[in-house]
C-alpha cells in the first residue's frame, strides 16, 4: 500500500547507508504499541429494534502500531526514513451493536464490523541545520489549524509534506501541504473535506509559527487553506504566571477567522455547519474565540473558560466523515479533532451562535504517594445555539470524567489504563442524548 511512498523510503534508506550510517542507525528507534479498547456509545433517543445499529454501539478491539524512526545520516544534509504499520482486530461487538457509519471499526458490505484491517505508511525525511522536512503518508500534525486524531484503536494519519524550522532562537516555523487522509477505521486513503460535503480536495496548505517572546509568554499565528472549501486564520496567546514554586496561573487565548473558498457552497462542497444554522447555506463563514484560565496548586488544577462561536455559521475543521467511495459506501474516515477547548469526549460545542462556559478539575495523585494516577471531571454548557429549523435557540451540555493510571515499576512498567465516561444532553434538531464509556489499556515496548 502506498507503493510510491514506500519505494521512496527504501531508496532513502539505501542512500543513507551508503552516505554514512552512523547517525542513521545509532539514533534509530523501534517500538511496538498495543491498545485494547472497549467502546460503548448509547444514543439514548435513537433505537431501531431490528438491529439496534442506530442506538447502542458496543464493541471491543485490539490495535497494534509498529513504528520505526531512523536517525539522520551524517553530513551537511542528513537523510532518514520513518515507517509505520497499523493493524486493528475486532474482538467482539455484540450482535447488531455495530453501526454502519462507525468510526471505531470499518464495515463489511453487509454493514457488520470487519474482522480486521491494516495499513502501512512511511515518511522520507531530511535535516539541514535546525530545519527538518518530512514527506510521506504517516504524518500526524499537531498544530492549531490541524490536529491528528488518536481517539480510537488506530491513529488518523495524513499524506503530504511538512517542514519545520527552528533556525531563529525562540521561533518555530511550520509549513506544509497535505493531499490525503487515512481514517481511524480505514485501510484506505481519502481526499480532504469538511463535515457534510461529499466532494473532496487534494490540497490543504498551511504556514505559521510559535514565537516564545519570554520563557512565560508564547504568541502564535497560522494560516491554512483547504482548496474549494475554506481559508482560516488563527491567533493564539499562552502565558504562564509563576505565583510560587508549586503554584501558577495560566492564560490561553485562541481566535479563529474562517471564510469560504472556491467551490464551497456548490453541490457536493457544502459545509453542514456541524448540523446547525448557516447565514449562507453550505458556506463557511465563522469567527470563534475562546479563553481558558488554569490555576495550579500542587497536584490540583482548576480550569475555567468561555468560548463564543459566531452567529453566521459553525466552526470549521478538516473532517472526512461524509466522504464515500465510488459505490457510495462510507470510507471509515470519520473522526477528527480541532484546536478548541470544547473538543470534548462526545460533543464539540461548535455550532453557530453557541456560547459555551466550561470548567475542569484534575488531580495528580503523585502528591499523595501514588505516582501515575490522575483523575479529572469536566462540565460544559452551550447556550444560544441558533436553531437551523424554525428559528430560535437551544442549549446543550456535557459532563465528562476520567481516571488514568500508568504502572511505574516492575515487570509491567509502562502499562497504562484509562476509564472515561461522558454524558451529553441537547435540545436541537437531530441532537441525540448520549452516554459513552471507554476503557483503554495501552502498552509500548521499545526494541531500540
Amino acid at each position: 500500500m502506498y507503493k510510491s511512498t514506500l519505494a521512496l523510503a527504501v531508496a532513502v534508506g539505501v542512500l543513507a547507508q551508503q552516505a554514512g550510517a552512523a547517525g542513521f542507525v545509532e539514533d534509530s528507534k523501534l517500538s511496538l504499541s498495543s491498545r485494547t479498547m472497549y467502546f460503548n456509545n448509547d444514543n439514548r433517543e435513537v433505537h431501531t429494534p431490528a438491529n439496534n445499529r442506530g442506538g447502542d454501539n458496543r464493541e471491543v478491539g485490539q490495535g497494534f502500531k509498529l513504528d520505526y524512526l531512523s536517525g539522520f545520516t551524517e553530513g551537511t544534509v542528513g537523510f532518514g526514513v520513518d515507517v509505520q504499520a497499523l493493524w486493528g482486530i475486532h474482538l467482539d461487538g455484540g450482535r447488531g451493536r455495530h453501526p454502519d457509519n462507525s468510526s471505531f471499526f470499518p464495515s463489511d458490505t453487509d454493514g457488520s464490523a470487519s474482522s480486521q484491517w491494516a495499513r502501512i505508511g512511511g515518511n522520507a525525511k531530511a535535516r539541514f541545520s535546525k530545519t527538518e522536512a518530512h514527506f510521506g503518508s504517516a504524518l500526524a500534525p499537531n498544530l492549531p489549524i490541524l490536529v491528528s486524531n488518536d481517539g480510537r484503536l488506530l491513529p488518523q494519519t495524513f499524506e503530504g509534506g511538512t517542514i519545520q524550522s527552528k533556525e531563529i532562537d525562540n521561533l518555530t516555523l511550520n509549513a506544509g501541504q497535505l493531499t490525503h487522509a487515512m481514517g481511524r477505521a480505514s485501510s484506505n486513503r481519502t481526499g480532504l473535506s469538511v463535515a457534510g460535503a461529499t466532494e473532496d480536495s487534494n490540497k490543504f496548505q498551511f504556514a505559521g509559527g510559535d514565537w516564545k517572546v519570554t520563557k512565560d509568554l508564547t504568541l502564535q499565528y497560522y494560516y491554512s487553506n483547504l482548496e474549494d472549501f475554506y481559508k482560516q486564520h488563527f491567533l493564539g496567546l499562552v502565558h504562564v504566571y509563576p505565583i510560587a514554586n508549586d503554584q501558577s496561573f495560566k492564560t490561553d487565548l485562541r481566535y479563529f477567522d474562517s471564510s469560504s473558498d472556491g467551490k464551497n457552497g456548490d453541490v457536493g462542497y457544502r459545509f453542514n455547519n456541524n448540523g446547525g444554522y448557516a447565514k449562507n447555506t453550505g458556506e463557511v463563514d465563522n469567527k470563534t474565540w475562546s479563553a481558558m484560565f488554569t490555576y495550579t496548586l500542587g497536584g490540583h488544577a482548576l480550569m475555567l473558560g468561555h468560548q463564543q462561536v459566531g452567529d453566521d455559521g459553525g466552526f470549521v475543521w478538516l473532517n472526512q466523515g461524509s466522504v464515500t467511495d465510488g459505490n457510495g459506501r462510507n470510507e471509515g474516515a470519520a473522526g477528527a479533532s480541532f484546536y478548541l477547548f470544547t473538543d470534548s469526549m462526545i460533543n464539540q460545542f461548535a455550532r453557530a451562535g453557541e456560547n459555551t462556559t466550561f470548567g475542569q478539575y484534575s488531580y495528580d495523585f503523585a502528591r499523595l504517594g501514588v505516582p501515575g494516577l490522575k483523575a479529572s471531571v469536566a462540565y460544559l454548557r452551550g447556550d444560544d445555539v441558533k436553531n437551523p429549523v424554525g428559528g430560535g435557540t437551544y442549549h446543550e451540555w456535557e459532563r465528562d470524567a476520567r481516571v488514568d493510571y500508568v504502572i511505574q515499576e516492575g515487570t509491567l512498567k509502562g502499562l497504562g489504563a484509562s476509564l472515561r465516561h461522558g454524558s451529553y444532553r441537547g435540545e436541537g434538531q437531530s441532537i441525540d442524548d448520549q452516554d459513552q464509556t471507554r476503557l483503554i489499556f495501552n502498552y509500548t515496548y521499545n526494541f531500540m
